[in-house]
């Protein structure tokens, strides 16, 4: 009597558009934009390229999509106190979005990427969007509204950025490079300027060895606050 054949894991593994997304952010932040293949991804799943792009579609909208996917989580995050004020929101909006960055570095080219190609995507929109509430609840002339929410936005993705190690052109940058080490190295160049031609290089050469990349963002966020309250 013929006995039927014991279904694979393969086939007998029901995927879902969350389980491929999460499983490409994991090789995102094992290994950047290189290390998410679809093959890659059949491999770390054990299933078909079929399923991949069924349930998500080519790399490129898989990149998008686990783009859209950690940034709209950040986006959730609210300040602790109930009676927060606009700045709060702000700050803190902000920082979910440095910590986020700082989690995954792959994220920082994506996220600018998405921000120039898909102005009208859920990543732009849900950004400005959050921080723009923020912005007319601080009293900014409506006039101001897409001036102001659009420097914080800058502001913030720039800094973000500069923290991140972007992917692209990094000719002259060791990729695993040590902070301490590459900060204390700047610091001496930046010392050993003439100080009669560099007067502001060569004081400010011995804070940044000894600065904190989250509380240098939040001075730039108060910065840019104290702007804002101008046009009021």
């Amino acid at each position: 009597m013929a006995t039927r054949a014991r279904p694979t894991g393969r086939r007998n593994q029901v995927l879902s558009r969350e389980q491929i997304i999460g499983t490409a952010v994991e090789l995102l932040d094992a290994g950047g934009e290189g290390a998410l293949t679809v093959r890659a991804l059949t491999e770390r799943l054990t299933t078909g390229a079929g399923a991949i792009y069924y349930h998500v579609g080519n790399r490129d909208e898989l990149l998008d999509t686990a783009t859209e996917t950690v940034v709209t989580a950040a986006l959730t995050t609210r300040p602790a106190q109930t009676a927060a004020t606009p700045e709060d929101e702000i700050r803190v909006v902000a920082l979910a979005l440095f910590d986020t960055i700082a989690e995954h570095p792959w994220l920082a080219t994506r996220l600018i990427l998405q921000i120039v190609r898909n102005p009208a995507g859920p990543v732009t929109v849900g950004i400005f969007e959050r921080i723009g509430r923020q912005v007319s609840a601080l009293g900014v002339p409506q006039a101001h509204w897409f001036d102001a929410a659009s420097t914080l936005v800058h502001y913030i993705l720039g800094a973000v950025g500069q923290n991140a190690r972007i992917e692209g052109d990094t000719s002259g940058v060791e990729p695993h490079a040590d902070r301490d080490e590459f900060l204390g190295a700047t610091a001496e160049a930046w010392q050993a300027l003439d100080p009669e031609d560099y007067p502001f290089m060569h004081a400010i050469a011995g804070r940044i060895s000894e600065h904190d990349d989250r509380e240098q963002f939040l001075t730039g966020i108060a910065v840019v606050l104290g702007g804002l309250a101008r046009l009021r």
